[in-house]
Order: C-alpha cells, then structure tokens, then sequence
C-alpha cells in the first residue's frame, strides 16, 4: 500500500490532507480500494492506464481517511462532492501522486503538479506582469516557482468554483521564495471588484510540489 501522507492541518477548521504515491499496477489498486459498481464501471471506459490508476488510488485514498464508504460525484463544473457524507473535498492527480483535502464546513481547494511539466505556458497566461517580474533568473528555481504560481491558482479555483476566471487578472499570489515547504498568499478579485484574501500552504517532495487553501 502506497499511502504517502495524511496529515491533520494545524488551522481552525480540522482539515486534513492525504497523499498517495501510486507505485501499483491496476490490478493491485483494484484489489485495494472499496469501490461502488456504478464508479467501477465508469473507471473501465477511461482509455488511459495511467488515469484509470489515478482514480483507483483516489478511491483506496479515500478509504483511508474515511471509516466508512463514501460515494463520490462531480458537479457540473467537474467539482468533486461526497453523496453521502457532507465534508467538503477537493482532488488533484498527476501520473505519481493523488491528493486530497477534506474539511467538514469550508470549501477547500488542491492542486499538485510534477516539477518534470513545461511550464513556460503558464507564465504567458496564467501570470501577472508583477508575478513575472517577481521569478528568478536560474531555470530551475524559476520552474519551482512557476509550478507553486499554478498549484497555488488552480487551488483558489478549485476553492471559488466559478466558470470564465482569468487566472492573470483575478487571482494574484503575494511574492514569495520556494524553500521546501511554507505558506502564501493569495486575493481573489471578483468581477464586481470584490476581493477576497486565501492562506495557502505548500509542501515540495519528490520532484512535486502541493498547495492547498482552506476558505
């Protein structure tokens, strides 16, 4: 079993995040994991191996950090939600890890992304001129923090949930310096001007970086 990491968060609101490393063959995570009939099958459609595995793991991460089964659905924005359980929940995958946070009253938001992806798109759309001007000159600290920029917005998205978010212009990430693990900051502008303000967390591990946000 590849469980990598549950950790109960240190804040106000008992969130907890859990990590799967995923080292198993499908088969394997098939045996693992509890999963509904309805999920499996809807699993067995999915052309790629590697994401059949992704969501296998999410499953057999899910029973670790729920006693009992839970059943998982998507919105129709994609985002996730328990049917019979009513902790919100947010999921990332990337070929190597699935992660997830949980948290009983507030939404949450959670991205993870491997430091081996080309990120030179995200700094030409998803980037204020301030953040651009904010990176380092070494290639390889630039793409750590390009890749803490993405997770970071892509977890306050998660976290809204609104269609149409330009990520340039209404999510901005205050300055910050990568060092293994640590905190950020993060304001939402909505499209009325009103503007909210996210405590982010990152953690850095095998070529991965993690954030998540708690709101």
């Amino acid at each position: 079993m590849a469980l990598f990491l549950i950790k109960d968060l240190d804040d106000d609101y008992h969130s907890r995040v859990g990590v799967w490393k995923i080292e198993e063959s499908e088969q394997e995570l098939r045996e693992l994991c509890s999963i509904p009939s309805d999920e499996l099958e809807e699993i067995s459609y999915i052309k790629s191996e590697s994401l059949r595995k992704q969501k296998l793991a999410v499953r057999a991460l899910l029973d670790q950090m729920f006693e009992d089964k839970v059943y998982l659905n998507h919105h129709d924005n994609g985002k996730p939600y328990i049917e019979n359980d009513a902790t919100n929940i947010s999921i990332t995958h990337t070929d190597k890890f699935v992660a997830i946070i949980l948290n009983d009253t507030e939404d949450v938001g959670i991205d993870c992304e491997s430091l081996d992806r080309d990120f030179s798109a995200v700094e030409k759309r998803a980037l204020s001129q301030d953040e651009i001007d904010e990176l380092d000159d070494d290639a390889e600290d630039r793409r750590e923090q390009l890749a803490i920029y993405w997770c970071a917005k892509e977890a306050v998205y998660k976290l809204i949930s609104q269609y149409g978010v330009d990520f340039a212009e209404q999510i901005e990430v205050q300055d910050f310096h990568p060092r293994g693990e640590g905190e950020l900051t993060a304001t939402f502008i909505h499209k009325d001007g009103y503007e909210e303000e996210f405590d982010l967390e990152y953690i850095t591990f095998e070529r991965h970086v993690l954030v998540w946000v708690v709101g």
